[in-house]
């Protein structure tokens, strides 16, 4: 081999190290943290399209480790409707992705369809997501000048990303949900394809897929029928990396919500959520790290705001179908 040959193989080394470790830092896995998964199962489950017979509109926006340089940010935004077809019932949605984590950036755009069949006390469902993810690198952000003066640097090398990279491809992922007016849980995984993200002849993005499984159920006091216990909890793995999501919310006449939230990864989640008016709900959680990190930032906050109606029946007096709002 030759030493040209090995000059270029050492630096291919040095500048893949600098993309794992990028992305590694802020994040262990590619699909961002949710706090408040109960409220937007569509954000990672397609099957959840049309659940409770709503017309939903849904938004929320993460900011984690607040006062940390190059922290990730995420804005999620969904709308799903549900349908009838004769006699079978359907769930059809979009939702969009903007991902900001380290040097990293993913915005991604989905199309989602649910099939959903009755069984038993509740609603089988079945779901898809086809669309596409753009994923972009700031290469100029990288600062290499500590390499200066080595022999294995150039800057004229083009194995160096120079500028800001992004590349697109195809996604798709699937579902399972099942829902009664008591308890919920569904299984999803996303990034089916393994999208392949080709930044340039040297730089290319592998996207392992990532594997979702959430539940939660109600308990409503007999003696205080005001009064509800809604215990849930979420599991998320692309099965290299491992995080459990567990949460315990109290609800009072079916529109104050509040609770506590544990992530195996070393945090605690305090959440809130409100009824501002019939269909009108607003989130708010904050997640404070456990360990060290809780020194260096002023925690993860995350923010919710969704609109929902019932268009199947709009004369039952208790719109609120979906086991999230009885």
């Amino acid at each position: 081999m030759s030493n040209h040959t090995g000059n270029r193989n050492v630096k291919r080394y040095i500048v893949l190290c600098l993309l794992v470790v990028a992305a590694a830092v802020v994040r262990a896995q590619f699909d961002p943290q949710i706090g408040q998964y109960m409220y937007l199962p569509t954000a990672y489950n397609p099957a959840a399209a049309g659940e409770g017979d709503l017309m939903k509109v849904a938004g929320m926006h993460r900011m984690q480790y607040v006062d940390i340089k190059n922290a990730p940010m995420t804005t999620w935004f969904s709308f799903t409707s549900p349908f009838v077809i004769g006699k079978t019932r359907h769930g059809a949605g979009i939702r969009f992705l903007n991902d900001r984590y380290g040097l990293f950036t993913n915005q991604a755009f989905y199309v989602q369809y649910a099939y959903r069949q009755k069984l038993g006390k509740g609603y089988l469902s079945f779901g898809v997501d086809l669309g596409f993810i753009n994923v972009g690198f700031k290469g100029d952000s990288v600062n290499l000048k500590d390499l200066n003066g080595s022999d294995y640097f150039d800057q004229t090398d083009e194995v160096i990303p120079k500028g800001s990279k992004s590349g697109m491809s195809f996604d798709m992922g699937f579902g399972i949900y099942y829902s009664t007016s008591i308890w919920w849980v569904g299984g999803s995984y996303s990034h089916l394809t393994q999208p392949k993200i080709d930044w340039d002849d040297y730089s290319t993005l592998h996207l392992r897929g990532t594997m979702y499984v959430a539940g939660g159920y109600n308990y409503r006091f007999k003696d205080h029928r005001d009064w509800q216990l809604k215990p849930s909890a979420m599991l998320m793995s692309d099965f290299r990396s491992w995080d459990l999501n567990v949460t315990l919310l109290c609800e009072y006449k079916d529109r104050y919500r509040w609770g506590l939230g544990y992530r195996i990864a070393g945090s605690v989640n305090i959440l809130v959520n409100i009824d501002i008016i019939s269909g009108l709900q607003l989130g708010y959680s904050c997640e404070l790290p456990t360990g060290k990190l809780l020194l260096e930032s002023y925690g993860s906050h995350e923010i919710y705001l969704a609109y929902g109606f019932d268009i199947l029946k709009p004369k039952r007096t208790n719109k609120y179908k979906s086991v999230r709002y009885l």
